[in-house]
């Protein structure tokens, strides 16, 4: 019975423009979308967090191309199910052949699907929430593209779970407290298909309110939250304590929030924004580690991986601060706002034409490895905005050796 079937099935995206939170792929230049508009599939896998919508794709690919569509999973299934899905295809005319946990397939249950894709009379869909190019052959590879999905953010979230609260295939009609939604939408981290179920087990204790919202998460996924901390409040610590050079105080946020059953590739990311943001140019090293991070934690999952978002947040917590960079890019963005016509200089023109160079584009350049002083004698920025300072580096850490650069730089000008 259709009644029967979870929130999250009734609630499946039947389009693209229905699938919310990867707009890189679905919006109107989104490749997926340009696929399905030349209705030619690729072979490819859909790599991402659970819940973010890989099997939803798959189905909505196949069916916009008109092709069969068969779902396996690659823990169940093994080359007796990919014999059995080639017959299909050869009886129907191709087939497009989802292969959820395709990470799982040994050798010989991947080299056994590529006659088939070369031919085309499979489409291969593979999802998985494991980095494929750790666990694929490099023949398979070389026959299939990547496309990663990001984790839905909370508005994405908010947005799905009031849909299901209006929507007659959802749960209309039910009460409901703004800020449930809200609790709920953090606490899934980004997790579509969690958020629903949840949703759906919380209206079933007659209203989404934040004390069923809280049963229906559990006590070890709502420990984020006892006492009444929220989810964002924990994160808010983890920032600070990086940025105010406390580490012990960072490693206890950190380790709430992933026992807590916080997604750690959106705590990566926030630590990589640390990288960025508050340290910056104090330690360009920063950047490089907070990602690698990442990547090593996409490489290895949990519990292996978080040792490496430990030695990110520790080095940060070390690590020199500035926020240079931060305030000179909302400095830029300000001037841009303000003075969006602004002319570029004649001599900074590109002069592609006869009709450019005409016009006096690219006259009187002067290039820098062949006339250092008329380099700097020569005007970079718009008449009239020939004084403005975006950029000021501080005395912490690598940035004091960018200061004492930047304070000769700008003399020379001066003199120039």
């Amino acid at each position: 019975m259709k009644g029967m079937e979870p929130l999250a099935e009734r609630l499946r995206p039947r389009s693209l423009d229905e699938v919310l939170g990867q707009p890189h792929l679905t919006g109107p230049k989104g490749l997926l979308r340009r696929m399905l508009e030349g209705r030619k599939l690729s072979s490819m896998v859909l790599f991402g967090p659970p819940g973010t919508g890989k099997t939803t794709l798959a189905r909505i690919l196949a069916e916009g191309v008109g092709k069969p569509f068969l779902a396996l999973s690659a823990v169940e299934a093994g080359l007796k199910e990919v014999r059995g899905a080639v017959e299909r295809a050869r009886k129907e005319g191709g087939l497009v052949l989802f292969l959820d946990e395709v990470h799982r397939f040994n050798r010989a249950q991947q080299d056994a699907l590529l006659p088939h894709l070369e031919s085309g009379l499979l489409i291969l869909i593979g999802a998985t929430a494991e980095n494929p190019a750790f666990e694929l052959t490099p023949a398979l590879r070389s026959r299939l593209r990547f496309f990663p999905l990001r984790p839905l953010s909370p508005e994405d979230l908010l947005a799905l779970l009031k849909k299901a609260l209006n929507d007659p295939r959802g749960l209309p009609g039910t009460p409901f407290e703004e800020e449930a939604l809200h609790l709920l939408a953090q606490a899934a981290a980004g997790d579509a298909r969690f958020a629903l179920n949840t949703l759906e087990l919380a209206a079933s204790l007659g209203e989404v309110s934040v004390r069923t919202v809280r049963e229906a998460l559990g006590a070890e996924r709502f420990a984020m939250d006892k006492g009444g901390d929220w989810f964002y409040d924990l994160v808010s610590a983890l920032h600070k304590s990086l940025r105010g050079s406390h580490v012990d105080a960072a490693l206890y946020y950190l380790a709430r929030l992933l026992k807590a059953g916080a997604d750690p590739l959106y705590l990566a990311r926030r630590l990589i924004r640390v990288a960025v943001e508050d340290v910056g140019l104090a330690d360009p090293l920063a950047l490089r580690l907070a990602v690698a991070a990442k990547e090593a934690y996409e490489a290895m999952g949990s519990p292996e991986g978080e040792l490496a978002l430990v030695e990110a947040a520790v080095y940060l917590a070390l690590a020199p601060k500035s926020n240079s960079l931060y305030v000179a890019w909302e400095r830029a963005q300000e001037a841009a706002q303000a003075h969006p016509e602004a002319p570029v200089p004649l001599h900074l023109r590109n002069a592609p034409t006869s009709l450019a160079r005409s016009l006096g584009h690219g006259q009187g350049y002067a290039y820098y490895h062949e006339d250092k002083e008329g380099s700097f004698a020569q005007s970079y920025l718009p008449e009239g905005l020939e004084d403005l300072l975006l950029f000021e580096a501080q005395g912490e850490g690598w940035e004091e050796r960018i200061h004492q650069r930047l304070r000769v730089l700008r003399e020379r000008f001066r003199k120039a």
